[in-house]
């Protein structure tokens, strides 16, 4: 029996392969480090579990509303400062089921979706199962891995139905300033058929002093599809609640009718923890965040102790991007093989330091390595420890 060309075309998660590999190897009763998912260590807010338990013990336990409880929505509305209406709000499985759904409904077969690389893993992949092409524009260290308006500009053509953005950016910590969004924008608005897809779920975990939102660039709010959610913000991961927000009713109706064929609803007690989450003091994630910027700054102090390697500075989110293309044809001798790169090196971490990370190449660049210190210090100076040593065996 065959399974479809459509899932045969996708690649599997570089990101959760390389996560399970180290959880088979920890079973076997190895000691690995894992720098691989991007999950915060800390435990949901207690009011949130508290949310959740008292949701439990009132049967919030039958099928929610399609697009998410009203109240929820209302919370969410009332986080974008009058920008979106609750009825604007669509409610889904995290925030890979809204990028999935939008792109399930905005592409056609054989339209191209531009995508600034590096990117996060699964972009592509779902731009694949849409039947759609994934364009991709390189970004270099030298403009902190974003794309330019010249890039995009070269980029976009008749064929082009969606541009995807991410900011504060999975991998490499980039935030956009509000001068290169308008310069962007500035391209975007002779491409007026073009969707705009933001990704924002790294919104609240920055290390400046204002991440720009492109929901506020009212020109482009009408075909603008906002993503964002609890995974990252609040430590929720688990509890799997993301959200859409837009101002298409086209959209919306598009999504909703998806959505009500495929998993009806968000989890409702997930909702109701997301609602508390949202409506309760904010302490929790200033307090989150207070954590990621001083391991931020240790994993960039140690990596800077790794000789022949870069790396930029992460404006947000939580992963270093350091380029380690420098041990390559080293690591090819080493391994008796022609040629060697992100996914060999990070074979050769895994088996010769026991540490997991992710290849470069999963995110659209071939020369870095990705890893979360999303994690305590004692794991982050282990981890480091242990790659500097086996770097000097190359």
């Amino acid at each position: 029996m065959q399974i479809s060309n459509r899932i045969s075309a996708v690649c599997e998660s570089g990101s959760l392969k390389m996560a399970a590999r180290c959880q088979e190897m920890r079973r076997q009763g190895v000691d690995v480090v894992s720098m691989t998912l991007g999950e915060p260590d800390f435990a949901a807010p207690e009011h949130v579990k508290q949310a959740a338990i008292k949701a439990v013990a009132d049967d919030w336990s039958h099928y929610g509303p399609v697009p998410g409880y009203p109240s929820l929505r209302e919370a969410i509305a009332g986080t974008l400062g009058g920008r979106y209406q609750a009825n604007e709000i669509m409610v889904s499985t995290g925030a890979k089921q809204v990028i999935y759904n939008a792109i399930m409904v905005t592409i056609n077969k054989g339209e191209e979706v531009v995508i600034p690389t590096p990117c996060w893993v699964s972009y592509m992949e779902i731009v694949k199962l849409a039947e759609g092409v994934p364009v991709t524009v390189p970004t270099t260290a030298e403009t902190n891995w974003k794309v330019t308006a010249e890039q995009l500009e070269a980029a976009l053509n008749e064929r082009t139905k969606m541009v995807m953005l991410c900011s504060p950016n999975n991998p490499t910590g980039s935030v956009y300033s509000r001068a290169e969004l308008e310069a962007l924008i500035t391209i975007l608005e002779r491409f007026p058929d073009v969707w705009i897809l933001s990704d924002e779920i790294y919104q609240h975990i920055n290390y400046i002093r204002e991440v720009v939102s492109l929901a506020d660039f009212e020109n482009i709010r009408e075909r603008l599809i906002l993503v964002n959610g609890i995974s990252k913000a609040y430590a929720m991961t688990g509890y799997r609640i993301g959200w859409m927000a837009t101002k298409s009713r086209d959209l919306w109706q598009a999504y909703n009718r998806l959505q009500g064929q495929s998993t009806t609803c968000a989890c409702t007690v997930a909702q109701k923890a997301a609602e508390a989450a949202y409506l309760a003091s904010q302490d929790c994630v200033e307090q989150m965040r207070l954590a990621f910027e001083k391991r931020r700054d240790l994993i960039m102090e140690l990596v800077r102790e790794w000789p022949d390697v870069t790396c930029t500075c992460p404006e947000g989110a939580f992963y270093i991007f350091p380029d380690v293309s420098a041990y390559y044809p080293r690591l090819a001798k080493r391994l008796g093989s022609v040629s060697a790169a992100s996914r060999e090196m990070t074979e050769y971490l895994l088996n010769e330091a026991h540490v997991a990370c992710v290849a470069g190449a999963d995110f659209g660049e071939d020369r870095c390595i990705r890893l979360s210190y999303a994690t305590d210090e004692s794991t982050i100076r282990e981890a480091m420890k242990r790659i500097a040593e086996a770097l000097k065996r190359i």
